[in-house]
């Protein structure tokens, strides 16, 4: 995950672009790995991690209303967050993860749903569900994290 989070900063680096995360179910594995490398701070603006959803009403601003109706696992939610992110942040780009990472399912949905947004500014908010499957809670978050890099890699090519 290193070197794709480093492919991340340099291409982040080449649009000048600033980056936020929305944090959800990976608690920070995102930014970290963003931040595990020397001189990311040029790129790096900030992380939320967002667990609870007060956390996700409070810090990015996502709907009472979005929550109740579609859940924190959705991508209604996921938008909220990133766009949530982006506006907190004053960043060029902002991604968000919220999921379901396990053991086992919530009450309405499967363990590994996890769904992801990207907010650019200027530019739509996009964002979509990944049905990474019963892979266990490590290799769902770790899986999520390397998906949200990547958002944000192919967004900045």
């Amino acid at each position: 995950m290193k070197q794709l989070a480093s492919d991340v900063l340099d291409a982040c680096r080449a649009k000048g672009w600033t980056v936020a995360t929305a944090e959800s179910c990976t608690g920070g594995m995102v930014a970290a790995s963003l931040t595990e490398i020397a001189g990311s701070s040029d790129v790096v603006d900030r992380g939320f991690v967002t667990y609870s959803n007060t956390a996700k009403k409070q810090m990015l601003n996502v709907k009472k209303g979005t929550l109740t109706n579609y859940g924190a696992v959705s991508e209604q939610t996921a938008l909220e967050m990133a766009e949530g992110a982006l506006l907190a942040g004053g960043v060029d780009i902002a991604v968000s993860i919220t999921g379901i990472a396990g053991p086992g399912p919530s009450e309405h949905k499967p363990e590994g749903r996890v769904c992801f947004g990207l907010a650019i500014k200027n530019q739509p908010t996009v964002a979509e569900t990944i049905e990474f499957g019963a892979l266990g809670r490590n290799n769902v978050r770790s899986e999520s994290a390397q998906f949200a890099l990547k958002l944000i890699l192919n967004a900045a090519k």
